[in-house]
């Protein structure tokens, strides 16, 4: 399952590459600018084929890839040989207008937002499936015993519903974790209808290690049993869909959190009371504990499920637009995140993260149904092709954004910047981009070596 998963998540990344590729080589043609090399793969090329005056290569090393302009490299040879001046050919990329080379840089990761907007819109034409919990919660401190979370300070109650947050309705908890994951640190107006009466309420997410906004609550389930494994503890006490968990060990279960304290003390053995049909039976359920302390019941509880419409072409490509915008703008105010305390190890993932949870997304969607694996697949290599345009638009060097901003610099001046500072400036980019790297990597290695 680990190799499908890497197999699966090598595949997704490569689709990002070469979409980001792709956009650079189609904007520097239309740029009339030449383009030498076109590779999916970094390092030495196990496949080449040359058509027209571009050669396609597959690299050995499967992450990244590049578009090679004709004569993009020309100031290092004018450093190396100390020459005052670049020469430059028609045709290649220092012979084009400014203005022309930031095209050929905006290419990429403006292909990277349109493929986004393209897979919401294939998306929501088609309709999906959107499996979510109601918008009642449970304290965590209720759980706990501890309360210092954001809810509590709030007047938040277990058995609240949340009906609106900053003015805008919150249906599901989907909708509700929507606002709070986006807004830590931030005082957000909200709305609770409890025992029929509407409540104004103030809240302030605290920020996790990853960015994330919490603010201490679970959501409401009842303890429905939808779904049966095949084999699993559930099907061996008897238990069916439907039925409804009434008391485990002779403690009262209003709703499925209620399991967490029973299951902390392990027992090795849950006397189950349960109502079907309108009668009361009995049951014994034997959980499964595996290392990490997490418990198999061989069951999903009930949970709120709907089909979105499907659209007419014109409707989904408006709604994949307008879906890849609020995404990117999201994102774009997220990364003041950075810099206020998250551990990086967490918020930075390196492209053996990357990889893994792309192929851990499609796997789980997978194990649905195939259509499920797709959308899952497709939804989520949306999100991070949006991710890959705003790191690339970066100003910092080699990024794509340092390079616009260079060009940008040139335009103003009215000639290009000396080759030494030109070499200085990619080395700097090298050096940035290559600790960054490295940070990542060893995000990655913890978060492997602790799974």
């Amino acid at each position: 399952m680990l190799i499908y998963r890497i197999l699966l998540g090598f595949l997704g990344l490569g689709i990002l590459v070469f979409v980001h590729e792709l956009g650079h080589l189609l904007a520097a043609r239309l740029m009339k600018i030449d383009v030498e090399a076109f590779s999916i793969g970094m390092g030495k090329s196990f496949f080449k084929k040359k058509i027209g005056a571009v050669e396609y290569r597959l690299g050995i090393f499967p992450l990244g890839g590049y578009c090679k302009m004709r004569g993009d490299g020309e100031y290092e040879d004018v450093y190396e040989k100390s020459r005052q001046g670049i020469k430059a050919e028609k045709g290649t990329f220092f012979a084009a207008h400014p203005f022309k080379r930031i095209v050929a840089c905006l290419g990429g990761p403006l292909f990277n937002l349109v493929f986004a907007a393209l897979i919401f819109a294939v998306v929501w034409g088609f309709g999906f499936e959107v499996n979510t919990l109601s918008n009642r919660v449970i304290l965590a401190s209720d759980i706990t015993g501890e309360r210092h979370n954001p809810a509590d300070h709030a007047g938040i109650q277990t058995g609240d519903r949340i009906i609106s947050i900053a003015g805008r309705t919150t249906e599901t908890s989907s909708d509700i974790q929507q606002h709070i994951v986006l807004s830590p640190e931030r005082l957000l107006a909200m709305q609770v209808e409890r025992d029929g009466e509407i409540i104004d309420l103030q809240v302030i997410p605290r920020m996790s290690s990853t960015g994330a906004g919490l603010i201490g609550i679970h959501f409401w389930t009842d303890p429905i049993i939808e779904n049966i494994i095949e084999g699993g503890p559930a099907e061996i006490a008897g238990l069916l869909p439907g039925d409804e968990i009434l008391t485990v060990n002779g403690i009262a279960l209003v709703n499925t959190m209620g399991f967490i304290n029973i299951l902390d003390d392990r027992p090795l053995v849950l006397n189950i009371e349960y109502q079907r049909g309108g009668e009361v039976f009995t049951a014994q359920l034997i959980p499964i504990y595996n290392e990490a302390g997490a418990v198999d019941l061989g069951l999903t509880w009930q949970a709120i499920r709907y089909r979105t419409p499907r659209l007419s072409p014109p409707v989904a490509l408006a709604t994949g637009a307008r879906e890849a915008w609020r995404t990117l703008t999201r994102s774009v105010a997220s990364l003041s995140l950075l810099f206020r305390g998250v551990d990086l190890t967490q918020a930075v993932s390196g492209p053996g993260r990357i990889t893994y949870m792309i192929g851990d997304v499609a796997v789980d969607g997978f194990n649905h149904s195939f259509a499920a694996g797709i959308r899952s697949l497709a939804s989520f290599l949306a999100l991070i092709s949006i991710a890959l345009c705003i790191m690339n638009l970066l100003p910092l060097p080699v990024l794509d954004g340092g390079m616009i901003l260079l060009y940008l610099a040139e335009s103003l001046r009215g000639k290009l910047p000396h080759p030494k500072f030109l070499a200085a400036f990619q080395t700097v980019g090298i050096v940035l981009i290559g600790g960054l790297m490295l940070f990542a990597l060893m995000g990655d290695i913890l978060f492997f070596t602790s799974r």
